[in-house]
């Protein structure tokens, strides 16, 4: 009887890392890999065509696809999960290939059985990340709770939960590019969102916002975990 093979396409610059890749993965009855090459312009449609389970990419493949291709990941039809091969323990890079959706995060030094594991667990739906930043995970999910909708403000105001986010952060007396790397947005974007805010709640400026949030449960100290 066949074994269920999990298909994985490789993506990465460096060619020692990507025929690594290849040889662990290749050792395994339940994967297949489709595919494997550097970054190239046209090289999502070869992804598309191989119509692999898992993509595997390094973060230099991602700083030159940028967050479109975990993004056009999610759009195909056979639903591929992206799983990122970190090349430093870095903080503000694996939480920003969570924001764009990677379900899978390794580091570069993981051994062989541990990226064998990673992928297995990815194709089977499972979220996976690297214990060390297990704790970063927990304060941000602490921090995204405490900015949680509050029915009254919502009917009161109309805000929504992105704009009452910006609303504790604004509290917290952050400027826009502080508020943006809190939220992962640009600066531009925060900006927007306070001109938004301040003609929804009718104010003249921030700390006026904050004079008519003031009631608002929504906006409880947060400052204990920021």
């Amino acid at each position: 009887m066949s074994v269920p093979r999990t298909a994985v396409y490789l993506l990465a610059e460096n060619c020692l890392l990507r025929e690594a890749l290849v040889r662990v993965l290749r050792r395994k009855d339940d994967i297949e890999v489709v595919g494997a090459m550097s970054f190239s312009p046209g090289g999502f449609q070869a992804i598309l065509a191989a119509k692999p389970d898992v993509v595997l990419f390094d973060s230099s493949a991602t700083a030159l696809t940028g967050p479109r291709l975990v993004a056009r990941l999610g759009q195909c039809q056979n639903g591929s999960k992206a799983v990122m091969v970190g090349m430093e323990e870095n903080e503000r890079t694996f939480l920003q290939a969570i924001g764009e959706g990677v379900m899978g995060y390794i580091l570069k030094d993981a051994p062989a059985a541990e990226i064998v594991r990673v992928v297995r667990a990815v194709a089977a739906g499972e979220a996976v990340c690297p214990p060390c930043f297990s704790a970063l995970l927990f304060q941000c999910a602490a921090r995204e709770l405490a900015f949680s909708y509050n029915p009254s403000h919502t009917a009161k105001f109309g805000l929504s939960r992105r704009e009452q986010q910006v609303v504790g952060t604004i509290r917290l007396g952050l400027s826009n590019k502080e508020i943006g790397c809190r939220l992962n947005l640009s600066e531009q974007t925060v900006k927007n969102y306070v001109h938004r805010i301040l003609r929804k709640v009718g104010a003249a400026d921030r700390m006026d916002i904050l004079d008519r949030c003031r009631e608002d449960a929504t906006l409880a100290d947060v400052s204990a975990i920021a």
